[in-house]
């Protein structure tokens, strides 16, 4: 399918989402799209729809920068490691990562893995792909970062944090752990 044929296509199915409150779907979809594809449907959206479309976006986003300063609140390290080839998608850039890290308030180290050696060594595939290890640097929580996806849902389960704090207080991690969801890392061409 032609690139601009998908994006269309992607359009129709954002403001259709946007139309009848699909706020689940429509997240989901928006998290889905590579970053110069995302600036291109937002650039053709209303200003209305761009601005619910963005406020869901940015809520997510929100919700991790949030989390992180709770575990560090509790004395847990927080660091974040982007690994997407940078070359290929230069909005993935470290700069570009380092502006929305300031307009997101992440307030955590914020790394940059060019050779993708460590992403491939942790085995992530996706981001946000968490990683909890304990005092003996044994992963403890291989999770999501809460039971509310991608959708926020009031009281959802804090399934990072809950993690992380028990695992700084045991030392072990929750027996039970769901997979992290997010969009593919971008990984260099072989």
């Amino acid at each position: 399918m032609a690139a601009q044929r998908r994006i269309d296509l992607v359009l129709d199915s954002v403001k259709r989402l946007l139309r009848i409150g699909a706020t689940g779907n429509l997240l989901n979809l928006l998290q889905k799209q590579h970053p110069a594809d995302l600036a291109q449907i937002f650039s053709d959206l209303q200003d209305k729809e761009r601005e619910a479309a963005f406020s869901l976006l940015a809520e997510r986003n929100g919700r991790l920068a949030m989390e992180a300063k709770a575990l560090q609140a509790l004395g847990i390290g927080v660091a974040g490691i982007n690994a997407n080839d940078a070359a290929s998608y230069p909005e993935d850039s470290f700069e570009n990562m380092k502006a929305f890290a300031a307009e997101h308030g992440i307030a955590f180290p914020y790394l940059v893995d060019p050779s993708q050696q460590t992403a491939r060594a942790y085995g992530a595939v996706c981001t946000p792909d968490f990683f909890g290890y304990n005092a003996d640097l044994e992963l403890q929580y291989r999770g999501r970062l809460d039971a509310s996806k991608t959708t926020p849902i009031p009281g959802a389960i804090r399934e990072l944090y809950e993690a992380m704090a028990q695992i700084a207080e045991t030392g072990r991690g929750p027996e039970q752990q769901i997979p992290s969801m997010g969009c593919s890392i971008k990984w260099k061409a072989a």
